[in-house]
């Protein structure tokens, strides 16, 4: 069984539609760490992920407050959703309390590689590299442009998310 899932994502829009799909896959104690430079789509999938579950709120970027809770509004779990950009330590990390809420909720991680890895051995890491340059400078950031997302497991009930994932990006391709 093929534990990861690399696609390419053609605009923002389709970034949220695969959020949302990846979101409907999600149940309480999922873990998911989105890794990928500033302005990569992040937040973007935060979104959909957030639509896919059926939470409460709207879902921007947590970068000052670091963490929020979206409470579900039907009978899924709730989404906590974090951005670690800020976070330099593994004792900051200790110190948000993820683990209170872990086994209840989804728990959503942007700029979390190499920081939240020991909430949980199976997880799920997407990565998103965006084109960098052609602009007036090596760092301009494409806002609607392809996305390389690659998907990975890391234990059985993520790779179970990834090839239900599979199948809900490819149907009917074949």
């Amino acid at each position: 069984m093929d534990t990861a899932l690399d696609i390419t994502i053609r605009e923002a829009d389709g970034m949220r539609e695969f959020g949302a799909k990846l979101g409907a896959l999600l149940l309480g104690g999922d873990l998911i760490v989105l890794d990928g430079p500033l302005g990569a789509g992040k937040t973007t999938l935060a979104q959909g992920i957030a639509e896919g579950m059926g939470v409460r709120g709207r879902v921007t970027s947590p970068t000052f407050t670091i963490a929020r809770v979206h409470a579900a509004l039907g009978a899924g779990p709730d989404l906590v959703h974090v951005d670690a950009y800020r976070i330099g330590a593994l004792e900051e990390v200790d110190a948000l309390d993820l683990d209170a809420s872990a086994d209840t909720s989804a728990t959503v991680v942007e700029w979390g590689a190499g920081k939240v890895e020991a909430l949980a051995s199976d997880r799920l890491t997407v990565r998103i590299a965006r084109p960098e340059g052609g602009g007036q400078g090596p760092d301009d950031i494409f806002e609607d442009c392809p996305r390389d997302v690659s998907v990975s497991a890391s234990g059985p009930r993520s790779r179970s998310i990834v090839e239900s994932l599979r199948a809900a990006v490819f149907e009917g391709d074949e």
